[in-house]
């Protein structure tokens, strides 16, 4: 897959608020509140997603990655001004509540 036949996604989280807006524009596409304990993110084939978790204190998130093949990969991601792109062959993202920084 090209890097120009990419699009790229971006979700914002800080706190309960979730923003969906277009990376190259700004332009905010949808705003809603995590109520449930994972937010679940679209992504299309060939896609890249940009996780921008701006938590105002410091946290952690629980972040589930779902593979085209059905595999999935759990990671526990600092979510203070920090962001994460999506990796290769990626379908879904569930993105949890922040949670107190823990050292692992």
């Amino acid at each position: 897959i090209s890097t120009n036949a990419q699009d790229t996604t971006c979700t914002y989280f800080k706190g309960k608020r979730v923003l969906e807006f277009n990376y190259y524009t700004s332009e905010i596409l949808y705003e809603t509140k995590q109520t449930s304990k994972y937010h679940e993110i679209d992504i299309k084939h060939g896609d890249v997603l940009c996780l921008d978790l701006s938590d105002t204190r410091k946290r952690t998130r629980k972040v589930i990655t779902e593979y085209l093949d059905g595999s999935t990969v759990e990671q526990v991601l600092d979510s203070k001004d920090k962001v994460y792109y999506s990796p290769l062959g990626a379908v879904k993202v569930y993105v949890g509540r922040p949670r107190l920084f823990n050292k692992l």
